[in-house]
């Protein structure tokens, strides 16, 4: 299984990752602090802390139904649970158990992650991976109810750093200052 490195904007007690929605979700979830009208408890919803991959994904806040990007700061120690306890998305031979085996701990589990190619600003693929966690079940729920620290529109600032990326200029010292992640392995949530 080729794994990358968690590259993230965080501090002491926080680590921001990224989704993107319709804008019934999202101003819903600023006007309360939480996610709520719209938010789908019941599916898997996937975390991004790299804002480039986010970017690749929404197709910049462009696509139908992803036209507003949060920036969603949680507790470290909730991230940190979640790589620790992730199932990843696809069998290898190197996960040490049999495809079997990891089929049943697929079903189990209420998170997953996967390690896909980061991006640059144009959406190409680079050789590093970035990662992004599938959360359901009991995951979703203390996610939305007890780990997420802070939610921020950032639609704008998107909309504005794709204008002059387009525009041909260099945008690279304006993009979130990502570092390199380090999962703490001790303590629980």
């Amino acid at each position: 299984m080729q794994r990358g490195e968690i590259r993230a904007v965080y501090t002491q007690h926080s680590i921001r990752v990224y989704q993107a929605y319709s804008d019934f979700i999202v101003n819903d979830a600023i006007k309360n602090g939480r996610f709520g009208a719209g938010f789908k408890m019941e599916r898997m919803t996937w975390i991004k802390p790299s804002f480039l991959w986010m970017m690749y994904r929404c197709g910049w806040a462009e696509k139908k139904g992803q036209e507003r990007v949060l920036a969603i700061d949680i507790k470290r120690e909730a991230f940190d649970f979640l790589v620790k306890n992730a199932v990843v998305s696809s069998y290898s031979d190197d996960l040490g158990i049999t495809k079997d085996e990891w089929k049943l701990a697929v079903v189990n589990s209420d998170i997953r992650c996967q390690w896909d190619p980061e991006r640059d600003i144009n959406g190409n693929a680079l050789e590093n991976r970035s990662i992004q966690i599938g959360i359901r079940g009991k995951a979703v729920y203390d996610y939305v109810n007890s780990w997420i620290l802070k939610l921020t529109d950032i639609t704008d600032y998107v909309h504005e750093l794709n204008h002059m990326r387009l525009s041909g200029e260099n945008i690279l010292n304006l993009l979130p200052d990502e570092k390199v992640y380090e999962v703490t392995w001790e303590g629980q949530i």
